[in-house]
């Protein structure tokens, strides 16, 4: 079975949510190093690092991730747009290929 799609869907994410968290995701679960998952991603360093402490940030705070849907404690407007986005998605630039640590071993 082909499931090269379902692989770009987690390797070239376009929505900027997803994005978002497999950026997180490789930092915290993978524990990547910070460097390479901005290359990988398309982020900038020091962006890649406010993201980074605005999610840690709001863990701490005790408010939902802003990737999450739900719609608790009033901050909905942070986690959902109200009107789909005109412009198209920008397409996630990959470096090198997507790899976990657990691919290497």
């Amino acid at each position: 079975m082909d499931d090269s799609r379902c692989l770009r869907f987690f390797l070239e994410p376009t929505d900027t949510l997803h994005r978002r968290y497999e950026a997180l995701r490789a930092y915290f679960v993978e524990r990547r190093p910070l460097k390479e998952i901005a290359q990988q991603s398309g982020y900038r360093y020091n962006t890649l690092r406010d993201v980074i402490g605005d999610f840690r940030a709001r863990c701490r705070d005790d408010r939902v991730p802003p990737f999450s849907r739900h719609h608790d404690r009033g901050d909905h407007h942070l986690t959902v747009r109200s009107c789909p986005s005109p412009r198209k998605p920008r397409r996630w630039r990959i470096v090198g290929g997507w790899t976990s640590p657990r691919d290497a071993a």
